[in-house]
């Protein structure tokens, strides 16, 4: 990938492009979801917590770590892999299909770094972006689901978030983010560029990408999980 490498200002434009395609494109589906996964979670939290063994504010706290080990960081990496890992795959398999891959090569251009590499530095800050927001939206639902409920009050649901906070739960989150961004966007070019065929294999190329990247998603998430927690 890294030989007969063009300037790297072409790169950079590319790599720019790119991440503003996987931000705003994903952007709307991340907000929805996000929200309502914070909500969802708050209300299900509160019923559990029915015995009134704990305070209500505990609420919060059980939210906020849910949604920064496991909500943001990896159930919107799966969702994502579904959204930008299979973009990824079809944009390249087409071009692959069509020979365009092969008259950039002809013409003496590393095809690999030139469609591949700005994807893969892309979705390295694409996805702890999306990551962020996500885990912002999931506390504000939550709280304002509680809040409407009657569950748990905003001050109570804050208070609980603030109290039981683990910063190193952040970092869990940021690793996560990032290395679920290497792996969809890695095996959606690697199905997209090795695509052959025609339209059809297009499709299953996308279909393989989303799949074998949420496999992949999954072993990755527990390995993280057995040695960071």
């Amino acid at each position: 990938m890294f030989k007969s490498m063009d300037k790297p200002v072409i790169y950079y434009r590319l790599f720019l492009v790119e991440t503003n395609q996987m931000i705003q494109g994903s952007l709307i589906i991340v907000i929805i979801i996000s929200t309502f996964m914070g909500a969802v979670t708050t209300l299900q939290t509160a019923y559990q917590l029915t015995s009134g063994l704990f305070p209500d504010s505990v609420i919060g706290s059980v939210v906020s770590a849910t949604t920064l080990l496991e909500l943001s960081p990896s159930v919107l990496s799966f969702i994502l892999a579904g959204r930008i890992g299979s973009r990824i795959a079809s944009e390249i398999g087409t071009m692959r299909v069509t020979e365009q891959i092969d008259a950039l090569e002809v013409m003496g251009v590393n095809a690999q770094a030139y469609l591949v590499l700005p994807k893969i530095l892309g979705a390295l800050i694409a996805f702890p972006v999306l990551v962020t927001v996500s885990a912002f939206l999931s506390h504000l639902g939550g709280m304002i689901a509680g809040d409407i409920t009657g569950e748990v009050t905003a001050t109570e649901y804050t208070q609980g978030v603030q109290t039981y906070f683990v910063p190193f739960q952040v970092t869990v989150m940021y690793v996560k983010a990032v290395t679920f961004g290497l792996i969809i966007s890695s095996v959606s070019a690697y199905q997209g560029f090795f695509t052959r065929g025609g339209a059809l294999e297009v499709g299953a190329s996308s279909t393989k990408a989303v799949v074998f990247s949420c496999l992949t998603l999954v072993v990755a998430d527990y390995l993280i999980a057995q040695i960071l927690l």
